[in-house]
């Protein structure tokens, strides 16, 4: 009994000097945080995303008080976010553009498949089968999801063999497009009305095109020449928009042979054109009935009088 009681109290003397020694230390050691460091970290939502560029909320943090950071940059808070970051630090936070994930293909390739995959469901591990994939199409999402496993606000999901992206859920913190094997998703500016996409990746020629795909871009550029304010340009056989020329005029999509072009999601109907009317045909306008005696008259010659006879 007296060699257990030794032994209690030996542990609990060493573990007040070890603890004596950790305090000590941590005030000695203590690495002082800027106030302001702590004030704009209890502002972020606590993601830990990345979206921002920095390794997690506290390292933005961190960047942001170092000045090396903008305060807009977080993603996941939005405007509100950086106008309290904004505000801590004593500068405008200005107007950020909000940008949402795209997914470059609309899924109709996958109607056209090299093989019947059956391994794991994740597109990643399918990737790094021959032909990067059971799909015909090179450029075509896989549809197994490692995008919606990745994100962290259930803002990606798949639909019907290809990923859709959730316009409202998305932070656009990068993740889904960071782990897609085929690189076909990325971060765009987006307009919340009149919002025109191009969902395809293909850099594929008009003919092989076709042959994979129901709706792929073709190369036509027939987009590109009627953008009025040259918002398109063709890159590798494939249409891209400028989102800082884009009125959202729409007509890119409507002269789209392949109805690839969407406006806010929807591909708009083309009304068709109503016919020109004939051209009237010219008739001379008639001379007035009056007018033609008085001309008549005129032009006849006068008739002499009879002279008078002489005395």
């Amino acid at each position: 009994m007296t060699t257990v009681m030794i032994a209690v109290v030996v542990l609990a003397v060493l573990g007040a000097i070890f603890g004596l020694v950790l305090a000590i230390a941590s005030k000695v050691f203590a690495v002082e945080v800027d106030p302001r460091e702590e004030a704009i970290l209890g502002c972020l939502p606590g993601a830990n995303c990345g979206g921002c560029g920095y390794p997690g909320c506290s390292g933005y943090a961190s960047a942001v008080v170092k000045g090396v950071a903008p305060v807009n940059a977080c993603a996941a808070g939005g405007e509100a976010v950086a106008a309290q970051i904004g505000e801590i630090m004593g500068v405008s936070a200005g107007a950020a553009v909000k940008q949402i994930a795209q997914v470059h293909c609309t899924g109709c390739g996958q109607n056209y498949k090299q093989y019947t995959y059956v391994g794991i469901h994740d597109c990643v591990a399918a990737s790094k089968l021959p032909g990067g994939g059971d799909l015909g199409c090179a450029y075509g999402c896989l549809g197994l999801g490692s995008c919606e496993k990745a994100c962290p606000f259930d803002a990606i999901h798949v639909i019907d063999g290809v990923a859709r992206v959730d316009e409202e859920k998305c932070k656009a913190c990068n993740k889904c497009v960071d782990i897609c094997p085929r690189h076909i998703i990325a971060l765009e500016p987006y307009k919340t009305k009149r919002h025109v996409t191009i969902p395809c990746s293909s850099h594929d020629k008009g003919v092989d095109a076709r042959k994979v795909c129901d709706n792929g871009c073709i190369g036509c550029s027939l987009c590109a020449k009627s953008c009025p304010k040259e918002a398109i340009t063709m890159v590798n056989n494939l249409a891209v928009i400028d989102y800082e020329k884009c009125i959202g005029c729409g007509i890119c999509a409507q002269k789209c042979p392949r109805k690839l072009i969407t406006v806010d999601g929807k591909v708009p109907e083309v009304k068709p054109a109503a016919p020109k009317a004939a051209p009237a045909a010219a008739v001379k306008p008639a001379a007035p009935a009056a007018e033609k005696p008085a001309a008549e008259a005129a032009a006849a010659p006068k008739a002499e009088a009879p002279a008078e006879p002489k005395e």
